[in-house]
């Protein structure tokens, strides 16, 4: 069932998401070369509980950890570890947090030190793509219109696109419906409504769409090695169009 939100439930939603974004700028001035994942890790959970928040990400389904780091040909749920990250490399970090009984989710994928330009080029496309999903999640549109728009951006770059995984409606629970696939074609699926609130999240691959899991049950990666990029952000749909909730107060 897909739920329309009251404005008092979309506050709810918007500090949570605030609350995830805040931890990412704050993660942002932290991932650098010699860092490990497991202290960006211990770094989001210190920071999101001292927001009189919990972590969402812990203990769902049995993940392990506060953040989902995914390193270069890692394209989502990477579990932290006490790898140290190395000039070059990209990380997709995602971050999840419930406050109040509501949920907030986002994701951005950080350069660590000085990257190439195909990496630049990645990461530019998928948070351009991200906004361009973002900016059909309107009163009137479907959710396909969001996924077609994402489409119809990167795969005339060369990009692939991760077919196996999706966006998702975000409320009381960190994934409800609709399921908000980064493809299809317009016109198709739920109708969009004012109240509904969405997490939008393209996952875009340089080389084929062909993903893994490892087996820890989690990580996905690459099958053929290339690298990966990962943005996301929770929006509400507005009657005068998408109001994104976890946006960054550094950048936006």
């Amino acid at each position: 069932m897909v739920r329309v939100r009251t404005e008092r439930e979309i506050n709810y939603i918007a500090e949570s998401a605030q609350i995830v974004a805040d931890t990412l700028d704050m993660l942002s001035a932290k991932v650098k070369s010699g860092i490990s994942l497991l202290e960006l890790d211990m770094l989001a959970e210190k920071f999101i509980r001292s927001q009189d928040a919990i972590p969402a990400f812990k203990g769902y389904m049995g993940f392990p950890a506060t953040l989902c780091i995914s390193v270069d040909d890692e394209v989502v749920h990477g579990i932290p570890s006490d790898n140290i990250l190395e000039d070059g490399q990209i990380v997709g970090i995602d971050c999840g947090a419930v406050r109040n009984g509501y949920y907030g989710d986002s994701a951005r994928t950080f350069a660590v030190g000085n990257i190439s330009n195909e990496d630049k080029e990645l990461i530019e496309t998928t948070q351009e793509a991200l906004y361009r999903g973002i900016k059909k999640a309107v009163p009137g549109n479907y959710v396909s219109d969001i996924g077609h728009a994402i489409q119809s951006y990167v795969e005339p770059k060369g990009y692939a696109i991760v077919r196996e995984l999706v966006g998702h409606g975000i409320g009381t629970n960190l994934h409800e419906d609709p399921q908000v696939p980064n493809y299809g074609d317009p016109g198709m699926g739920v109708l969009l409504k004012e109240g509904m609130c969405l997490a939008i999240e393209p996952m875009i691959n340089i080389g084929s769409r062909e993903v893994y899991t490892l087996d820890d049950g989690w990580t996905v990666k690459t099958k053929d090695g290339f690298n990966s990029a990962h943005f996301e952000h929770t929006i509400a749909i507005r009657e005068d169009g998408p109001q994104v909730l976890s946006g960054s107060k550094l950048n936006g």
